[in-house]
């Protein structure tokens, strides 16, 4: 490894680790914020389509969250492919083989069972206001909308390392 692919792979582990440690603090502090404005706007609101305020504001905290898990899931392909040895025991080669071989046996790195949650009971102010049918139907739509972003965004993240280790691969032959 030349000088400037070392410095490469620092740099690019430590934003891995800067962007791994911002994920998990923007998600903690977007909730907390999320539960202050759900509060907010239940107490001081009484119209349901109050709730896609703080509905937006927890779409915004998983959308950050879902960039900084696939930006780092990105950085460790590049990583595995460009810096890393095929048949040497390597950081990336062995996340991935873990990932591949004993599914569920982590955290959910995008929070999704808590952002469902948090749409589930960021609803609840819509439903005890005695909505209108039209209301009841727009804000449960709305609401519908973001928990399935939640879910194509998780599937997607499930095939992205795949995704990744083969457009990566190719890159490397072309070059």
């Amino acid at each position: 490894m030349t000088s400037r692919e070392l410095e490469e792979y620092r740099a690019l582990r430590a934003t891995i680790r800067e962007r791994g440690t911002a994920r998990v603090s923007i998600a903690v502090a977007g909730f907390a914020a999320w539960a202050a404005l759900v509060l907010t706007t239940a107490t001081l609101a009484t119209f349901p389509v109050a709730t896609l305020l703080p509905l937006l504001f927890l779409a915004l905290v998983f959308e950050a969250v879902f960039a900084l898990h696939t930006g780092v899931e990105r950085i460790g392909r590049y990583l595995q492919v460009f810096h890393e040895d095929a048949g040497e025991a390597s950081w990336e080669h062995t996340a991935m083989a873990f990932g591949n071989r004993f599914r569920g046996g982590s955290s959910d790195p995008l929070f999704t069972p808590y952002f469902w949650i948090a749409v589930a009971i960021n609803f609840a102010p819509a439903v005890l206001e005695g909505p209108l049918r039209i209301e009841w139907t727009v804000v449960g739509v709305v609401h519908l909308i973001a928990a399935a972003r939640i879910g194509w965004a998780r599937r997607q993240s499930a095939s992205q390392r795949a995704f990744d280790l083969d457009a990566f691969t190719k890159l490397k032959a072309h070059s």
